[in-house]
């Protein structure tokens, strides 16, 4: 999803490419498209600025390949800038907004 974007270099995801078994439920479950399962069995980031830190990739990980803190690069602030707009959004930290 490439016009999807808030800051640019904050996200936490962090991929264990030798953990990883190449099941694919990080790229089934990732609502912007961030994983690839490569032809070698293995995820691979392709977009790690446009992931919005909900936690799905990491929690589906059956392996636990994955990491990321959601929150961190304000995933809650973007959704209410869509659903509030954005004069009334507002997120917990301080460096995000």
């Amino acid at each position: 999803m490439e016009t999807f974007r808030y800051l640019p270099d904050v996200s936490t995801l962090q991929l264990d490419e030798s953990t990883c078994i190449g099941c694919g439920s990080c790229q089934l479950v990732c609502p912007h498209g961030v994983f690839a399962v490569e032809p070698q069995g293995k995820a691979k980031i392709m977009d790690k600025n446009g992931c919005m830190e909900c936690g799905a990739c990491a929690q589906n990980c059956p392996v636990n390949a994955l990491t990321v803190t959601p929150g961190v690069g304000c995933a809650s602030y973007i959704i209410q800038v869509w659903i509030k707009g954005k004069d009334k959004a507002a997120c917990g930290s301080i460096e995000c907004c």
